[in-house]
């Protein structure tokens, strides 16, 4: 313990010496959390929808004000013929298109079905997916407000957990096991790799300083490091963003503790297969990117090939995400989540234990 707190200090003070390391530490990951947390969304507004209007009636009036209403619409009315609503669409002017034809206001009055033509961009999947969603739902509350007597079945819903449904809810706990995940693996690779690029990993071997003392030595600072992190992070995440934190913050730093024994784990094994820092940083990015795709945290998993599926049982970064999703959004607690604590447990002491022997092998 007494070469483990030399080494340790040593850490710090070499931290303390270079401002911009600080900066990048604990300043970066605020930065970096604030612009995920409006960039990283899939809140759909401001959507441009070109209308050609052949009725120009009272009710085609009334649907046009429905669509208002949503807020995720900016509407062009301005659209003199339906031949240019297709134009609007090829220059980019329009993401959506909606044709209302003559007979609207007449054909609803009878009893008819009307048959309204809308057309999509489809070059943004995403964004055509939800603002068709939106663009119909307002069609069909339109449309059930149109009915004399309510139908005999109805439905209520109500949202859980996210109320409002808002992405940040959903997207900034996530953020802040990204930057876990990055910042930890990267300054753990770093710090190693810098003492051997600089010839100092030679002179500390030559001391009594045992290979598993200098690993915990190199190793915790960055503990420490990542639960501060945590702490400026979840700060701006519920007092920037509002998000709240239904769970128990108990809880997730403990958590957070065995996603570190991974992050750290997977530090300490590209430093021991790089040679430069180029080299730490180039390794980290292609190990690094994997464990972000297949995690969850942009994709679904479920809509994932199977393959892929079965890889992502692999990544603590997966289970990680349920936990800290599960904590914020939804109070949960260890009797709900302890099969993925267990299995970041697990795989924590793996990669730990795995990366620790190949780095004593490298350095005996």
């Amino acid at each position: 313990m007494y070469r483990l707190r030399y080494l340790m200090q040593k850490e710090f003070r070499q931290l303390r010496r270079s401002p911009e390391m600080l900066r990048l530490l604990f300043l970066a990951p605020v930065v970096q959390v604030i612009m995920f947390g409006y960039a990283a969304t899939t809140d759909v507004k401001h959507v441009s929808l070109a209308v050609y209007d052949g009725d120009r009636s009272a009710r085609s009036r009334e649907l046009l004000t429905t669509l208002e209403k949503v807020g995720s619409f900016d509407l062009d009315l301005n659209v003199a013929r339906p031949a240019l609503l297709l134009t609007r669409l090829d220059r980019g002017q329009a993401q959506l298109t909606l044709e209302i034809p003559q007979g609207f206001a007449r054909d609803l009055a009878r009893g008819r079905p009307v048959t309204l033509q809308v057309l999509a961009d489809g070059s943004d999947s995403n964004t055509a997916t939800v603002a068709l969603g939106y663009l119909l739902a307002a069609v069909q509350d339109f449309g059930a407000r149109l009915r004399v007597h309510p139908p005999l079945l109805q439905s209520a819903t109500r949202v859980w957990y996210n109320p409002e449904l808002r992405s940040a809810n959903f997207m900034v706990p996530g953020v802040i096991a990204n930057i876990l995940l990055i910042v930890t693996t990267s300054l753990t690779a770093l710090a190693i790799v810098r003492e051997r690029e600089m010839g100092t990993l030679e002179q500390l071997l030559v001391t009594p300083i045992r290979p598993m003392e200098l690993m915990l030595g190199k190793m915790l600072p960055f503990v420490f490091i990542g639960l501060i992190d945590i702490l400026f992070i979840l700060g701006v995440a519920c007092f920037w963003f509002r998000i709240p934190l239904e769970g128990s913050l108990l809880l997730l730093f403990v958590m957070a503790g065995g996603f570190l024994l991974n992050t750290l784990g997977l530090g300490l094994f590209i430093s021991t297969v790089s040679r430069t820092q180029q080299q730490a940083l180039m390794t980290a990015l292609f190990l690094l990117m994997p464990s972000i795709l297949l995690s969850g945290f942009i994709f679904p998993i479920a809509n994932m090939p199977r393959p892929m599926q079965l890889v992502s049982y692999g990544i603590a970064m997966r289970y990680f995400l349920e936990i800290i999703r599960g904590i914020f959004l939804k109070g949960n607690g260890l009797e709900v989540l302890w099969p993925q604590a267990i299995a970041l447990m697990v795989l924590g002491i793996l990669t730990l234990a795995l990366s620790a022997a190949h780095f004593r092998k490298r350095i005996e």
